[in-house]
């Protein structure tokens, strides 16, 4: 038998090979016992949705639950009191499964409905697991299923859309807290109102958190209850369609943050104990209940868990067309421990029995469903431990994801800014920490998402500015840590982005400096929405620096899409002065320097670069970013000739301090 391929990338695998070698076996196993042998494809047994729930049918409605523990089952409604009625009773088919044929009279559009559940001992109101529409009541804040059958249905528009992901350039977002106002934000409102901003601002993905349906707002999306149904605080699936089909026809790719990571542990809202059991979906035992996360962990040991979730990946990219998902908590998924207490310092950890085969068999097998499903789809994994082979493919030994987040950068920054002083900033640490990973795996970097401006935390310019963002972000009325501020913010962004071997990443209103915290609605906080939204009115005042700011990020897109295959150019680092705090890196016709230092500033510093004649094509410090114009951006660079060498050269640069630039070889 040959060797798997990430193997033979990487001889510090080798010791562990049969451990890799067994989880590949496993999960080509499982994938024939799940497919009859391969009788039929990964797609057509991950359809149950189509089969579950509840179905418009030419004579009437058909509605069916998997349910092993429960005796009897009723649909209780509008249409019939809200009491258990034997003309809605549910019949036991075998399996588990229970259905329920009804006259199109039963019910109609728009009514509200539950399940009665009964089993030995006892009885409970659920809302169906396969629902694809619950609503909440706006005075008991009850959530029920509703009979979603609208007279028109959405039709898309842009049938063969194909992301861009050269290289992937992602919009993280969160419908609720897109609006300006004190509000919960809705798909129509960020179709018509922010899908244009992001247009402009170059970004060729959006990622949407929190489109399952979730009884707590704010649990920002990760406490799931009903996995099939799209968050109706936001709106309506058509509305949900439109967006992501506008959002196509600008050329935006949009992925889903999917949780099957856990579940919300709600026995009404939620599956938790949706037959009278605790394990029907979930553990039993030790096992059920996330130590941290006060949740449910999935038994990705039964079938029925692996076709409900994978049906569910299905789901969303056949009736709602998005091009992917970027997959949360993964590495709860992998691990016995969830990761928790894990030091993960060598590659021994990632093989030491503390793995979960069952996880990782059915992460392999999502990867497998969606891109069989959709060969273009894209799919990331927000995993911290480093496992080798998340992003490799199947058959080389991974596990089949397409990225892997860079959750290390993020950190990296809160360091550099909180623990060190900017006098003692090493530029060739940054480098050698935003550019250590997987050769053969592609990651996706970024200085923060949301979570590092979650309650108790900040955005990183109000770390690095604070209170003085209420009093001096005017132009002409700064103050040196508003300077320092604006500098740093965007030497961060550009070297992270210029770094990418994948993709980069930005949370919504970052880009343009946004303030403050994230923190949802609660009754710590008076239920207010103040931090729940985006001040979008700050990026639009010609007499701010957030203008500014958002200026700098957009060229910086724009300079980096512009680039074919700019993320698997080769990154070759010319200069690191770490006395200086000066980093000189190319890549390809790009040359991108930068100072560190607060306050010295450089003349004609040398340095040994490929020959040829630079152009500036941007520059942190320019006035139109916020900056003071200390350099010259129309002057060309010529390298001098250098003893010894026949492709390079000496360039003498003016290096301002706290800047950087990036110059492009016009001869090369």
């Amino acid at each position: 038998m040959a060797r798997l391929k990430i193997i033979q990338n990487d001889s510090w695998l080798e010791p562990y090979e049969n451990a890799i070698q067994g989880r590949y076996d496993y999960v080509a196993s499982k994938w024939g016992e799940l497919t009859r042998n391969h009788k039929q494809t990964l797609s057509e047994f991950a359809s149950g949705y189509l089969y579950f729930g509840l179905h418009k049918t030419n004579s009437g409605w058909v509605f069916r639950e998997w349910a092993p523990n429960a005796t009897e089952i009723y649909i209780i409604g509008d249409f019939n009191d809200w009491k258990t009625d034997k003309a809605y009773k549910l019949k036991a088919i075998g399996g588990g499964v229970f259905e329920g044929v009804f006259p199109e009279k039963a019910m109609s559009h728009g009514q509200l409905y539950k399940l009665i559940v009964r089993w030995n001992g006892g009885e409970g109101e659920r809302i169906p697991a396969w629902c694809r529409r619950v609503v909440q009541d706006d005075e008991t804040k009850i959530f029920s299923a509703q009979v979603w059958n609208p007279a028109k249905r959405y039709t898309f528009k842009n049938k063969n859309f194909k992301p861009n992901t050269e290289p992937l350039m992602i919009y993280e977002c969160h419908i609720g807290m897109a609006s300006q106002e004190e509000k919960v934000g809705t798909y129509d409102e960020f179709r018509r109102l922010v899908l244009p901003r992001i247009q402009k601002a170059g970004y060729n993905c959006i990622q949407i958190m929190a489109i399952q349906e979730h009884p707590y707002y704010g649990s920002f999306g990760y406490h799931v209850s009903s996995f099939f149904a799209p968050s109706s605080r936001f709106g309506t699936p058509e509305e949900l369609q439109q967006l992501i089909d506008e959002a196509h026809g600008m050329g935006i790719a949009v992925i889903m943050d999917i949780v099957h990571s856990h579940a919300v542990k709600n026995e009404v809202e939620g599956l938790g104990r949706f037959d009278g059991t605790g394990y029907q979906y979930f553990h039993d035992g030790g096992r059920r209940e996330h130590p941290a996360w006060d949740s449910l962990c999935f038994n990705y040991g039964k079938n029925e868990v692996l076709h409900f979730l994978l049906s569910n990946c299905k789901y969303w990219l056949e009736e709602f067309h998005f091009d992917g998902f970027r997959f949360d908590g993964v590495t709860s998924m992998l691990y016995y421990s969830h990761g928790l207490g894990e030091a993960f310092s060598g590659y021994g950890d990632y093989y030491n029995g503390n793995q979960d085969g069952d996880a990782i068999c059915y992460l392999t097998l999502a990867n497998l469903l969606i891109h069989e499903v959709n060969p273009d789809a894209i799919t990331i994994a927000e995993e911290m431990s480093g496992m080798p082979g998340l992003a490799s493919k199947y058959e080389d030994g991974g596990l089949g994801f397409d990225y892997r987040m860079a959750m290390g950068i993020p950190d990296l920054w809160i360091k550099y800014i909180k623990e060190i002083p900017d006098e003692n900033w090493k530029p060739g640490h940054l480098y050698w920490e935003l550019t250590n990973r997987r050769y053969d795996e592609k990651t996706i970097s970024y200085a923060e998402s949301h979570d590092q401006a979650l309650v108790g935390d900040k955005t990183i310019i109000f770390r690095l500015i604070d209170a003085e963002m209420y009093w001096h972000m005017q132009k002409g009325n700064t103050t040196y840590m508003v300077d320092r501020g604006l500098a740093l913010h965007k030497m961060i962004r550009l070297i992270t982005a210029s770094t990418i071997n994948g993709g980069y990443l930005n949370f919504m209103g970052n880009e343009f400096g946004h303030p403050e915290w994230i923190d949802f609605p609660r009754e710590g906080n008076g239920w207010s929405y103040k931090y729940a939204r985006r001040q979008w009115d700050l990026v639009d005042r010609k007499d701010c620096l957030y203008e500014n700011l958002a200026a700098f990020d957009r060229d910086m897109v724009h300079l980096i899409t512009s680039k074919p295959h700019y993320q698997s150019t080769l990154l070759y680092k010319y200069l690191d002065n770490s006395g200086d705090q000066v980093l000189c890196y190319g890549r390809e016709d790009l040359l991108f320097v930068f100072n560190f230092h607060p306050n010295k500033s450089y003349t004609d510093y040398g340095i040994l670069v490929e020959k040829g004649e630079y152009e500036e094509v941007l520059n942190t410090d320019s006035p139109k970013y916020g900056g003071f114009g200390l350099g010259d951006e129309k002057v060309h660079h010529f390298t001098l000739p250098a003893e010894g060498e026949t492709e390079k050269g000496w360039i003498k640069l003016y290096i301002p301090s706290r800047s950087a630039f990036v110059l492009r070889n016009i001869k090369r």
